[in-house]
Protein backbone atom coordinates (compact mmCIF):
# COMPACT_ATOMS: atom_id res chain seq x y z
CA UNK A 1 0.00 0.00 0.00
CA UNK A 2 1.14 3.44 -0.64
CA UNK A 3 3.56 4.02 2.03
CA UNK A 4 3.26 5.67 4.00
CA UNK A 5 0.17 3.55 5.26
CA UNK A 6 1.21 -2.29 1.66
CA UNK A 7 0.91 -13.63 2.96
CA UNK A 8 1.54 -17.55 4.66
CA UNK A 9 5.09 -17.88 5.57
CA UNK A 10 6.68 -14.57 4.79
CA UNK A 11 9.59 -16.01 2.87
CA UNK A 12 8.05 -18.52 0.50
CA UNK A 13 5.85 -18.20 -2.59
CA UNK A 14 4.36 -21.65 -2.03
CA UNK A 15 2.00 -20.52 0.70
CA UNK A 16 -1.72 -20.27 0.28
CA UNK A 17 -1.44 -16.51 0.74
CA UNK A 18 1.39 -14.62 -0.91
CA UNK A 19 3.54 -12.20 0.98
CA UNK A 20 2.59 -8.61 0.40
CA UNK A 21 4.50 -5.66 -0.72
CA UNK A 22 4.02 -2.25 0.75
CA UNK A 23 3.01 -1.33 2.71
CA UNK A 24 3.02 2.70 3.26
CA UNK A 25 2.18 4.85 1.83
CA UNK A 26 -0.15 6.52 4.32
CA UNK A 27 -0.38 2.57 3.61
CA UNK A 28 -0.41 3.93 2.23
CA UNK A 29 1.94 1.22 0.52
CA UNK A 30 0.65 -0.44 1.75
CA UNK A 31 3.24 2.49 4.85
CA UNK A 32 0.62 4.36 6.81
CA UNK A 33 -2.42 6.53 6.40
CA UNK A 34 -2.44 9.74 4.38
CA UNK A 35 -3.46 13.03 5.88
CA UNK A 36 -4.88 16.02 3.99
CA UNK A 37 -2.82 15.54 0.83
CA UNK A 38 -3.43 11.84 0.63
CA UNK A 39 0.24 11.09 0.48
CA UNK A 40 1.73 12.38 3.69
CA UNK A 41 1.49 10.51 6.96
CA UNK A 42 -0.86 11.53 9.72
CA UNK A 43 0.37 14.44 11.77
CA UNK A 44 -0.80 15.05 15.33
CA UNK A 45 -0.22 17.46 18.15
CA UNK A 46 0.92 14.81 20.58
CA UNK A 47 4.07 16.08 22.32
CA UNK A 48 6.07 12.85 22.32
CA UNK A 49 6.76 9.70 20.28
CA UNK A 50 6.27 7.19 23.05
CA UNK A 51 4.56 3.88 22.29
CA UNK A 52 2.79 3.51 25.63
CA UNK A 53 -0.05 1.02 25.39
CA UNK A 54 1.43 -0.81 22.43
CA UNK A 55 3.30 -3.27 24.61
CA UNK A 56 0.23 -4.23 26.60
CA UNK A 57 -1.87 -4.78 23.49
CA UNK A 58 0.87 -6.75 21.73
CA UNK A 59 1.45 -8.97 24.76
CA UNK A 60 -2.25 -9.71 24.99
CA UNK A 61 -2.35 -11.06 21.44
CA UNK A 62 0.96 -12.88 21.75
CA UNK A 63 -0.09 -14.86 24.79
CA UNK A 64 -3.80 -15.20 24.01
CA UNK A 65 -3.35 -16.66 20.54
CA UNK A 66 -3.26 -20.44 20.31
CA UNK A 67 -2.54 -20.78 16.61
CA UNK A 68 -1.55 -17.62 14.84
CA UNK A 69 -0.22 -16.88 11.40
CA UNK A 70 0.81 -13.27 10.91
CA UNK A 71 0.93 -11.91 7.39
CA UNK A 72 2.20 -8.46 6.44
CA UNK A 73 1.50 -6.55 3.26
CA UNK A 74 -1.89 -5.54 1.83
CA UNK A 75 -4.40 -4.96 3.29
CA UNK A 76 -2.07 -3.90 6.12
CA UNK A 77 0.42 -1.05 6.37
CA UNK A 78 3.12 -3.27 7.88
CA UNK A 79 5.27 -5.16 5.38
CA UNK A 80 6.95 -8.53 5.81
CA UNK A 81 10.11 -10.03 4.25
CA UNK A 82 8.19 -12.09 1.68
CA UNK A 83 8.68 -11.70 -2.07
CA UNK A 84 6.62 -13.04 -5.03
CA UNK A 85 9.29 -15.43 -6.38
CA UNK A 86 11.14 -15.58 -9.72
CA UNK A 87 9.27 -13.80 -12.54
CA UNK A 88 6.01 -13.82 -10.56
CA UNK A 89 3.60 -10.92 -10.10
CA UNK A 90 1.54 -9.77 -7.14
CA UNK A 91 -0.97 -7.04 -8.02
CA UNK A 92 -3.17 -5.40 -5.37
CA UNK A 93 -6.13 -3.18 -6.26
CA UNK A 94 -7.96 -1.56 -3.36
CA UNK A 95 -10.22 1.19 -2.11
CA UNK A 96 -8.61 2.95 0.89
CA UNK A 97 -10.74 5.47 2.84
CA UNK A 98 -9.41 7.75 5.61
CA UNK A 99 -12.18 9.65 7.41
CA UNK A 100 -11.55 12.49 9.87
CA UNK A 101 -13.93 14.67 11.85
CA UNK A 102 -14.22 17.28 9.09
CA UNK A 103 -12.33 15.95 6.06
CA UNK A 104 -11.50 12.77 4.16
CA UNK A 105 -8.96 11.25 1.78
CA UNK A 106 -9.70 8.17 -0.33
CA UNK A 107 -7.60 6.08 -2.71
CA UNK A 108 -9.98 5.22 -5.55
CA UNK A 109 -8.23 2.94 -6.30
CA UNK A 110 -4.82 2.23 -4.81
CA UNK A 111 -2.68 0.26 -7.29
CA UNK A 112 0.24 -1.78 -5.92
CA UNK A 113 2.32 -3.80 -8.42
CA UNK A 114 5.10 -6.18 -7.35
CA UNK A 115 7.44 -8.31 -9.46
CA UNK A 116 9.80 -11.03 -8.26
CA UNK A 117 13.45 -11.04 -9.38
CA UNK A 118 14.92 -14.32 -8.17
CA UNK A 119 13.84 -15.83 -4.87
CA UNK A 120 14.65 -12.87 -2.62
CA UNK A 121 14.19 -9.60 -4.53
CA UNK A 122 10.96 -7.71 -5.24
CA UNK A 123 10.45 -4.64 -7.45
CA UNK A 124 7.49 -2.48 -6.40
CA UNK A 125 5.52 0.41 -7.83
CA UNK A 126 2.49 1.94 -6.15
CA UNK A 127 0.26 4.91 -6.76
CA UNK A 128 -3.34 5.95 -6.21
CA UNK A 129 -6.05 8.09 -7.72
CA UNK A 130 -6.98 10.34 -4.80
CA UNK A 131 -10.23 11.93 -3.70
CA UNK A 132 -9.48 14.75 -1.25
CA UNK A 133 -12.26 16.58 0.57
CA UNK A 134 -11.30 19.50 2.84
CA UNK A 135 -13.67 21.82 4.74
CA UNK A 136 -14.78 24.90 2.82
CA UNK A 137 -13.44 23.76 -0.55
CA UNK A 138 -14.55 21.70 -3.51
CA UNK A 139 -13.65 18.01 -3.64
CA UNK A 140 -10.39 17.46 -5.55
CA UNK A 141 -9.32 14.43 -7.60
CA UNK A 142 -5.87 13.59 -8.88
CA UNK A 143 -2.86 11.29 -9.02
CA UNK A 144 -0.93 10.78 -5.79
CA UNK A 145 2.81 10.45 -5.27
CA UNK A 146 4.64 7.67 -7.12
CA UNK A 147 6.06 5.05 -4.74
CA UNK A 148 8.80 2.87 -6.34
CA UNK A 149 10.81 0.49 -4.17
CA UNK A 150 13.05 -2.58 -4.03
CA UNK A 151 12.78 -5.26 -1.33
CA UNK A 152 15.67 -7.61 -0.60
CA UNK A 153 15.31 -10.51 1.84
CA UNK A 154 18.97 -10.79 2.80
CA UNK A 155 18.53 -13.30 5.64
CA UNK A 156 16.28 -16.37 5.52
CA UNK A 157 16.47 -19.19 8.06
CA UNK A 158 13.56 -21.16 6.61
CA UNK A 159 9.84 -21.30 7.17
CA UNK A 160 10.00 -21.38 10.98
CA UNK A 161 13.17 -19.34 11.36
CA UNK A 162 13.99 -15.66 11.27
CA UNK A 163 13.67 -13.78 7.98
CA UNK A 164 14.90 -10.20 7.54
CA UNK A 165 14.54 -7.81 4.62
CA UNK A 166 15.27 -4.21 3.72
CA UNK A 167 12.76 -2.28 1.57
CA UNK A 168 14.04 1.17 0.41
CA UNK A 169 11.33 3.28 -1.22
CA UNK A 170 10.88 6.74 -2.75
CA UNK A 171 7.80 8.98 -2.63
CA UNK A 172 7.92 11.30 -5.62
CA UNK A 173 5.55 13.94 -6.95
CA UNK A 174 4.34 13.72 -10.54
CA UNK A 175 4.18 16.67 -13.01
CA UNK A 176 0.39 16.91 -12.80
CA UNK A 177 -0.26 20.09 -10.73
CA UNK A 178 -1.40 17.95 -7.79
CA UNK A 179 0.64 20.08 -5.36
CA UNK A 180 -1.00 23.33 -6.51
CA UNK A 181 -4.44 21.78 -6.11
CA UNK A 182 -3.72 20.54 -2.57
CA UNK A 183 -3.80 16.84 -3.44
CA UNK A 184 -0.17 15.97 -2.68
CA UNK A 185 2.42 17.68 -0.43
CA UNK A 186 5.37 19.64 -1.78
CA UNK A 187 7.68 17.38 0.22
CA UNK A 188 9.23 14.24 -1.26
CA UNK A 189 10.81 11.49 0.80
CA UNK A 190 12.99 8.39 1.06
CA UNK A 191 11.93 5.55 3.35
CA UNK A 192 14.36 2.89 4.63
CA UNK A 193 12.48 0.19 6.60
CA UNK A 194 13.55 -3.25 7.79
CA UNK A 195 11.10 -6.16 8.04
CA UNK A 196 11.34 -9.14 10.39
CA UNK A 197 9.39 -12.40 10.46
CA UNK A 198 9.80 -15.19 13.01
CA UNK A 199 7.69 -18.09 14.20
CA UNK A 200 7.40 -18.50 17.98
CA UNK A 201 5.80 -21.89 18.55
CA UNK A 202 2.31 -21.66 17.02
CA UNK A 203 2.65 -17.89 16.54
CA UNK A 204 4.11 -16.04 13.56
CA UNK A 205 5.05 -12.40 14.08
CA UNK A 206 5.75 -9.76 11.42
CA UNK A 207 7.44 -6.55 12.53
CA UNK A 208 8.64 -3.53 10.56
CA UNK A 209 10.62 -0.45 11.58
CA UNK A 210 12.09 2.27 9.42
CA UNK A 211 13.37 5.82 9.04
CA UNK A 212 11.93 8.34 6.57
CA UNK A 213 14.06 11.23 5.31
CA UNK A 214 11.82 14.06 4.07
CA UNK A 215 12.81 16.89 1.73
CA UNK A 216 11.08 20.13 2.81
CA UNK A 217 9.56 18.55 5.90
CA UNK A 218 10.31 16.83 9.24
CA UNK A 219 11.94 13.41 9.14
CA UNK A 220 10.04 10.51 10.69
CA UNK A 221 10.11 6.88 11.76
CA UNK A 222 7.52 4.16 11.19
CA UNK A 223 6.82 0.90 13.01
CA UNK A 224 4.22 -1.83 12.65
CA UNK A 225 3.27 -5.22 14.07
CA UNK A 226 0.90 -7.83 12.57
CA UNK A 227 -0.42 -10.93 14.38
CA UNK A 228 -3.07 -13.26 13.02
CA UNK A 229 -4.83 -16.59 12.82
CA UNK A 230 -5.42 -18.80 9.79
CA UNK A 231 -8.79 -20.46 10.37
CA UNK A 232 -8.70 -22.46 7.13
CA UNK A 233 -6.40 -22.70 4.12
CA UNK A 234 -8.61 -20.08 2.49
CA UNK A 235 -9.46 -17.70 5.33
CA UNK A 236 -7.40 -15.73 7.84
CA UNK A 237 -7.99 -12.88 10.29
CA UNK A 238 -5.26 -10.55 11.58
CA UNK A 239 -4.74 -7.56 13.83
CA UNK A 240 -2.27 -4.74 13.30
CA UNK A 241 -0.71 -1.98 15.34
CA UNK A 242 0.95 0.71 13.25
CA UNK A 243 2.53 4.05 14.10
CA UNK A 244 4.46 6.89 12.56
CA UNK A 245 6.15 9.76 14.37
CA UNK A 246 7.83 12.89 13.04
CA UNK A 247 10.88 14.58 14.57
CA UNK A 248 11.19 18.33 15.26
CA UNK A 249 8.35 18.82 15.92
CA UNK A 250 7.48 15.49 17.51
CA UNK A 251 4.10 14.35 16.21
CA UNK A 252 2.57 10.94 16.80
CA UNK A 253 0.02 8.84 14.88
CA UNK A 254 -0.88 5.38 16.23
CA UNK A 255 -3.53 3.22 14.57
CA UNK A 256 -5.16 -0.13 15.25
CA UNK A 257 -6.97 -2.29 12.71
CA UNK A 258 -8.39 -5.76 12.14
CA UNK A 259 -8.57 -7.39 8.73
CA UNK A 260 -8.34 -10.58 6.76
CA UNK A 261 -7.89 -12.38 3.49
CA UNK A 262 -10.11 -14.89 1.73
CA UNK A 263 -8.88 -16.97 -1.17
CA UNK A 264 -11.72 -16.88 -3.69
CA UNK A 265 -10.14 -18.95 -6.43
CA UNK A 266 -6.58 -19.18 -7.67
CA UNK A 267 -5.20 -16.60 -8.36
CA UNK A 268 -7.63 -14.15 -6.66
CA UNK A 269 -7.67 -13.23 -2.95
CA UNK A 270 -10.15 -10.86 -1.27
CA UNK A 271 -8.49 -8.30 1.03
CA UNK A 272 -10.28 -6.34 3.76
CA UNK A 273 -9.30 -4.25 6.77
CA UNK A 274 -10.91 -1.65 9.04
CA UNK A 275 -9.57 0.37 11.95
CA UNK A 276 -9.05 3.81 13.47
CA UNK A 277 -6.60 6.02 15.29
CA UNK A 278 -5.78 5.19 18.90
CA UNK A 279 -5.94 8.93 19.58
CA UNK A 280 -9.26 10.78 20.12
CA UNK A 281 -11.01 11.72 16.88
CA UNK A 282 -10.18 15.19 15.55
CA UNK A 283 -9.27 16.92 12.30
CA UNK A 284 -6.01 14.98 11.92
CA UNK A 285 -6.93 11.71 13.67
CA UNK A 286 -9.08 9.21 11.78
CA UNK A 287 -12.29 7.81 13.17
CA UNK A 288 -12.22 5.25 10.34
CA UNK A 289 -9.62 3.87 7.95
CA UNK A 290 -9.80 0.80 5.77
CA UNK A 291 -8.73 -1.27 2.81
CA UNK A 292 -11.13 -3.23 0.59
CA UNK A 293 -9.80 -4.88 -2.54
CA UNK A 294 -8.45 -7.83 -4.48
CA UNK A 295 -5.04 -9.43 -4.86
CA UNK A 296 -4.01 -11.19 -8.08
CA UNK A 297 -1.13 -13.71 -8.00
CA UNK A 298 0.27 -14.32 -11.47
CA UNK A 299 0.91 -16.63 -13.17
CA UNK A 300 -1.60 -18.87 -11.33
CA UNK A 301 0.46 -22.03 -11.91
CA UNK A 302 3.21 -20.62 -9.68
CA UNK A 303 0.98 -21.00 -6.63
CA UNK A 304 -0.33 -24.09 -4.92
CA UNK A 305 -3.84 -25.13 -5.83
CA UNK A 306 -6.14 -26.89 -3.42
Amino acid sequence: MIRSFHFGSSADRKNEFCTGAKGHSARASRSGPYMNSGTTRFRTNRPSCTLSGWGLIACFFLFAATSALAQGGPPYYTNDPGTPGPLNWEINLGYMPFFYSNQSVSHTPDVDINFGVGERIQLTYENAWLRVQNPGSRTQFGLGQSNPGVKWRFYDAGESGLSVSVFPQMFLNNPNHAIQRGITPASQSFLLPFEFSKKFGPIDVDYEIGYQAVHKGPDAWITGLVLGHEFTKKFELDMELYSQCTFHPSQYQPTFDIGGRYKLHSPVIVLFMAGRSLEPTRSNQTYFLGYFGLQFLLPPKSYNRE
